[in-house]
């Protein structure tokens, strides 16, 4: 059990200290392609930018919606794109497997 709580504190140390942070850009215009599941992505810190607002999608070079851009400590480290469709073409089991993978290899 103690092996159990030592491993458990250091993956929330870890996780605390260092800044993994997703973005999910999309816009007003394409709703109805959002990514419902986004939210659900666990340890890490997750943001919504509407494109139309300001100009974050010249800022981070986002060409088509919806896009989620991994970031690590401030970087750009993985960008999930949507098809020409406007549907995100990644699953929420595939990036989130990506911030699993990340987040291990801090270790």
């Amino acid at each position: 059990m103690k092996i159990i709580l030592t491993i458990v504190s250091l993956f929330v140390s870890v996780g605390c200290f260092c800044q993994i942070t997703a973005i999910h850009f999309n816009a007003e215009w394409n709703d109805a392609n959002k990514v419902e599941w986004f939210g659900e992505l666990s340890d890490i810190e997750l943001d919504d930018m509407d494109i139309s607002d300001g100009d974050c999608q010249k800022k981070y070079e986002i060409a088509v919606v919806p896009t989620i851009v991994i970031f690590d400590d401030g970087e750009e480290v993985k960008r999930f794109q949507a098809d020409l469709s406007f549907k995100l073409v990644a699953t929420k089991k595939e990036i989130q497997n990506y911030i699993d993978e990340l987040i291990i290899s801090k270790f």
